[in-house]
């Protein structure tokens, strides 16, 4: 089985740790159910907003087998040798589009600092705007090619400089509509020869919700469930824990042998 899994409040907790608790305690659950996948032979692929550098390094650290960036816009494999940029429906946005839009959107809408350095192909924003109000907006500038792709929630109280009001503060990723992780994990299972049966996926927002009509089985972590926008679908199920705690359960059931789903 291949798990695609979130990174970033999904597999790992507060502040990107993999060895606490959303309470902040130190917990060993999710390294020892991570030793226990990989000791079983499943295959893990790490599908993050996070860039190709950072990546490359992350699937090192995790013993995975290959990652998805920037939302999907990357796939990469065989220890981060291999990288292909996945098209879209137009090119990305240029820098004074993105000026543009961050003016438009003052107190609600900057740069996602300092992690949005790096990206290639996506622009990493973080604030509160509603997807139809950015649709408007980029329709307006003769850029409806592009979208402000919701990507989660940041913990309460992580500084930014935002106004107080744009709570609660999502993380979003500015780029061309057509690439997604859903996108990029059919394409991934279809150059692994593959299908949707030989795979699950976890995440915690929107963007990875998006994963689970590519997969057999997606878990949502609880953490997750308060801010999707989509609706379930059967083959989603809402973890009881929260970040790393949840992520740990997800794969629990995997190695119990998570029933097939049937998509008749």
């Amino acid at each position: 089985m291949i798990v695609y899994t979130d990174l970033d409040g999904t597999m790992l907790g507060p502040g990107g740790t993999f060895f606490r608790s959303p309470a902040g305690q130190v917990t060993l659950e999710p390294a020892r159910a991570l030793t226990d996948l990989l000791d079983a032979g499943h295959t893990l692929v790490l599908v993050s907003g996070r860039t190709r550098a950072q990546l490359m390094e992350a699937q090192l650290i995790f013993g995975a087998d290959g990652y998805i960036g920037e939302v999907g816009a990357l796939v990469g494999w065989d220890r981060g040798r291999q990288v292909a940029e996945l098209p879209g429906e137009g090119p990305p946005a240029d820098d004074a589009l993105v000026e543009s839009l961050l003016e438009a959107f003052p107190g609600r809408l900057e740069f996602h600092d300092p992690w949005h350095i790096g990206h290639e192909i996506d622009v990493m924003l973080r604030g509160n705007v509603a997807p139809e109000e950015s649709a408007r907006w980029l329709a307006r500038q003769g850029s409806s090619h592009l979208e402000l792709r919701d990507n989660g929630v940041l913990p309460v109280g992580r500084p930014t400089g935002l106004a107080p009001e744009a709570v609660p503060v999502h993380v979003y990723h500015l780029l061309p509509r057509g690439i997604s992780k859903r996108h990029a994990v059919a394409w991934d299972l279809q150059r692994r020869g593959l299908g949707a049966a030989d795979a699950v996926a976890i995440g915690d927002s929107n963007s990875d919700l998006e994963m689970a009509a590519v997969v057999d089985r997606f878990f949502l972590v609880a953490n997750g469930a308060p801010h999707v926008q989509h609706q379930l679908e059967p083959n989603v199920t809402v973890t009881a824990g929260a970040q790393g705690l949840g992520w740990s359960e997800a794969v629990r059931t995997v190695l119990d042998g998570v029933p097939p789903y049937d998509r008749r």
